[in-house]
């Protein structure tokens, strides 16, 4: 990752899309993933029969389809779940491992580790520890200490020290989809080669899903992400991620999921039934992996008429709607930008102000670290704030 890497590639209008197209990109995420909460375990006749016509509850929130706008969950709408805390701790992660390259210390998976490490102690204690000078901003905020179904896999990945590698993952028989719908940060990295994003990924990944239908579609998710900030189309940026996973093995599935997504888009109109036929053979609901999330995201982002319609299709099915809504809304958010998003959907959004402040100092980071740690070219003085903020240690 260079240092100021964005500046360098981009003008100052360039620098402030930049800037939209992160905030998009999490947030479209985040809102994805609170439109799925309501939704989360329920086959697509379960949540007919719910969120249908007949549904009992908020009508204006129900369609013929399912759910097409917030309903409540873990509370009132908007409220997000695991998915969205742990992608704010892997920006939090991300953003410290640029810090660390002035102390020489160089290894961002030690520090996206780190971060999760930080985000599984918010699962177990009442709330912040103002004694851990090393915490950071992040994890003082007091609403990331509810625990919002966070995938077992998750849990017991981050319950020790210990870091993973690709050839010792832990849980290497976790399938699901969590580590995919944590990792839209990583796509964010714009200096980066792609097949270093990829790499990065599928390392962050195995930390906790060490089956490689979990990682490698996390890395396929970010690769595409990645690629539609630095301004592919969203075909164009599936076919990258298609050429590099070839060369992965155990890629098979995933790459069966994306070509299931890119074809499905000339069979017939787009609606729930066809979401539903992206599942790999007859595959029950309980059985579909991380592959059937990404190809659901991908399908859905692609037939899109807007961000909202792509994220109702998305977490309108029998599969995992939490991560395939957050991967959608990645990918749509990417895509458009943070003023194509849903406003009325945003004003109800849990933890809005904490995913806006850490989107503008992953921008700041990437664009201006050199100002703000270590010495610059201009010769001023770290900024004592910042590393508050973000300790190296």
């Amino acid at each position: 990752m260079g240092r100021g890497i964005v500046t360098g590639l981009w003008g100052r209008v360039e620098q402030q899309d930049f800037r939209s197209r992160i905030r998009g990109t999490l947030l479209g995420a985040a809102l994805g993933d609170a439109l799925g909460a309501p939704l989360a375990g329920l086959s697509l006749d379960a949540i007919r029969a719910a969120h249908g016509p007949d549904g009992l509850t908020a009508p204006a929130a129900h369609g013929p389809d399912g759910l097409t706008g917030p309903a409540v969950a873990h509370g009132r709408r908007g409220r997000v779940t695991a998915a969205t805390q742990l992608t704010l701790f892997t920006v939090d992660g991300l953003i410290r491992a640029h810090v660390r390259r002035d102390t020489g210390a160089w290894h961002p998976p030690t520090d996206v580790h780190r971060a999760y490490r930080r985000w599984a102690a918010t699962q177990h204690d009442w709330g912040p520890d103002e004694r851990r000078k090393d915490n950071g901003w992040l994890a003082q905020q007091e609403w990331l200490y509810a625990r919002r179904d966070p995938a077992r896999a998750c849990l017991t990945g981050f319950g020790d020290d210990v870091l993973a590698t690709l050839d010792q993952p832990k849980n290497p028989a976790a399938r699901g989809a969590a580590a995919a719908a944590r990792s839209a940060p990583f796509g964010l990295l714009v200096g980066w080669e792609p097949a270093l994003v990829l790499q990065l990924t599928v390392e962050c990944a195995a930390q906790s899903h060490g089956h490689p239908t979990a990682h490698l579609s996390a890395g396929a998710f970010a690769v595409i992400v990645h690629g539609l900030i630095r301004g592919d189309s969203l075909d164009a940026a599936v076919q990258r991620a298609l050429g590099l996973l070839g060369a992965r093995p155990g890629h098979q599935p995933v790459t069966d999921a994306l070509q299931r997504a890119t074809a499905a888009v000339t069979q017939g109109p787009p609606g729930p039934d066809a979401v539903e036929a992206l599942s790999p053979g007859d595959a029950a609901p309980e059985a579909r992996d991380a592959t059937h999330s990404l190809a659901v995201a991908v399908y859905c982002a692609l037939v899109a008429e807007d961000i909202a319609h792509g994220l109702r299709l998305a977490v309108n099915h029998g599969g995992d709607s939490v991560s395939a809504g957050a991967l959608c809304g990645a990918l749509l958010g990417a895509l458009h930008g943070e003023t194509a998003l849903p406003p009325a959907w945003l004003a109800e959004l849990e933890g809005r102000a904490t995913l806006l402040e850490l989107c503008d100092d992953f921008a700041l980071e990437m664009t201006q670290g050199p100002t703000l740690h270590g010495p610059s070219a201009s010769g001023s003085a770290s900024s004592p704030g910042w590393l508050a903020r973000y300790p190296s240690g």
